[in-house]
C-alpha cells in the first residue's frame, strides 16, 4: 500500500503545525491549568476559522467533505504541538457520530441543529463512550452524547448530573456523568446503535493514536533541543553515544508506529466494519512509541525530567493520558487476538498492508 501522502495533505498539515507552534506556547498551556474552562477562546476561534468544524463533514451537509485519511495528519500536528482543547475529538469523533446518525435516517431535528452548530463553531460537544469512565471537557460541551446500552442519546449539559475528577494531565477536565435516558433524548437504538458506538470507539482510538505519534515527535524534538543546549564537562550531552541511542530507540519506534496508524485511517474511511483490528492495532504501537519516549525523555533530562518546572511534563503526561484513553493496552492486544482467531481472518504478507486486506469482503459479524 502506498502510504504517501499529496502535496495538498502536506502543505495543509505544515500550515497548521506553523499555526500552532506560534499559538500554543508553553506558557499559555500553564495558564489554563488555573482556569475553570481549561481552554484559550481565542485560540479556538482561530482553530475555527481554519476549518476543523467542518472537515469530516460532507460537502452534501456544508461541510469540507475531507475523510479520515485527510485528517490523522492535523491530529498528529496538534499532538505534536501538545494542544489542550479537544479540537481534534470533536472533529473525528463527535461530528462525523452526528453525521452517521442523519446518514441513517435516525435521530430528530435537534441533531442537524446540534451540528450545525458545530460547524458554525457556536456549539460544543463531548461523548461518553462506556470505555471512557470520564469525559473530558464535559462541563465545558453545551451537548453530550451518552450511552445507556445500545441506546444513543443526545442531551444538554444542564440536563446531566457532572462529578468533577483530577487527570494526571493538568490540561485536561475529566468528569462522570449521570442521566435520566427517555425517548426525548434518544436518537439511536438496538443494531444502529451499537453500529454507531463501535464506529466512534475506533475514531476515538484513532484520533488518541494519531495525537500520540505528534506528542512523540514532540518529545523527541525537546530531548534533541535539550541535549544540544546541555553542557556537561565541557561539550553537549548530545554527543555521547547512550544519551544518544535512548531517542534513537524512540525514533525507530515511532518509525513503525506511523504506518499503521495511517493504515487504520484508510481503512477507517475505505471499510469501516473492517477497521476493529487496524485501530487496535495502531493504538497500540503508537502508546508504545509514546511510553517508551516518555520514559526514556525524563531519564534524558536527569532530575529535571521530574520536575513541575520542566516543560517536558506536559507532553509526558498528555501521553500517559492518551495511552489508556479509548481502550488501553490490554483492550485492543484482546481485539486483535479475537480478530486474528476468526476463521476468514486475511493473514500473511500479502495482506498486513496490501489493498485486499481491507476491500475484501468478509463477514464480520
Amino acid at each position: 500500500m502506498d502510504f504517501t501522502f499529496s502535496d495538498d495533505q502536506l502543505s495543509f498539515r505544515d500550515a497548521l503545525h506553523a499555526m500552532l507552534v506560534g499559538e500554543v506556547t508553553t506558557d499559555r498551556i500553564r495558564s489554563r491549568w488555573d482556569t475553570d474552562s481549561g481552554t484559550d477562546e481565542a485560540l479556538l476561534q482561530q482553530i475555527q476559522a481554519f476549518g476543523f468544524g467542518s472537515m469530516l463533514v460532507p460537502e452534501s451537509l456544508d461541510g469540507l467533505g475531507l475523510d479520515l485519511v485527510d485528517f490523522v495528519l492535523l491530529a498528529e500536528a496538534c499532538g505534536r504541538a501538545a494542544l489542550p482543547e479537544p479540537v481534534v475529538e470533536s472533529a473525528m469523533v463527535v461530528t462525523p457520530l452526528l453525521v452517521d446518525v442523519l446518514d441513517r435516517g435516525l435521530g430528530n431535528g435537534g441533531v442537524q441543529e446540534v451540528l450545525d452548530g458545530l460547524i458554525a463553531g457556536t456549539t460544543s460537544v463531548a461523548v461518553a463512550h462506556p470505555i471512557n469512565p470520564c469525559v473530558n471537557f464535559a462541563h465545558q460541551a453545551d451537548w453530550l452524547l451518552l450511552e445507556h446500552g445500545d441506546e444513543l442519546h443526545l442531551i444538554h449539559r444542564d440536563s446531566t448530573t457532572l462529578k468533577s475528577h483530577k487527570s494526571v494531565d493538568p490540561s485536561r477536565r475529566l468528569a462522570s456523568v449521570t442521566f435520566d435516558p427517555s425517548s426525548d433524548t434518544q436518537i439511536a437504538n438496538g443494531e444502529a446503535g451499537a453500529k454507531l458506538w463501535r464506529a466512534t470507539l475506533n475514531r476515538g482510538a484513532l484520533a488518541s493514536a494519531a495525537q500520540l505519534l505528534g506528542l512523540t515527535q514532540g518529545i523527541i524534538d525537546q530531548c534533541i533541543q535539550y541535549s544540544t543546549d546541555r553542557q556537561q564537562f565541557g561539550r553537549a550531552i548530545g554527543v555521547n553515544q547512550a544519551v544518544k541511542h535512548l531517542m534513537a530507540d524512540v525514533a525507530v519506534q515511532l518509525e513503525y508506529a506511523k504506518p499503521v496508524v495511517y493504515r487504520a485511517a484508510y481503512t477507517a474511511a475505505v471499510s469501516p466494519d473492517r477497521a476493529d483490528f487496524a485501530v487496535s492495532h495502531a493504538k497500540i504501537a503508537a502508546a508504545r512509541a509514546a511510553m517508551l519516549a516518555a520514559r526514556n525523555s525524563i531519564q534524558l533530562h536527569g532530575a529535571m525530567g521530574y520536575t513541575w518546572e520542566c516543560d517536558l511534563q506536559i507532553w509526558v503526561k498528555r501521553c500517559w493520558a492518551l495511552a489508556r484513553e479509548w481502550g488501553d493496552d490490554g483492550f485492543h492486544k484482546n481485539r486483535m487476538h479475537e480478530w486474528l482467531l476468526r476463521p476468514n481472518a486475511l493473514l500473511g504478507p500479502e495482506f498486513t498492508f496490501g489493498r485486499r486486506s481491507i476491500t475484501d469482503s468478509v463477514d464480520v459479524a
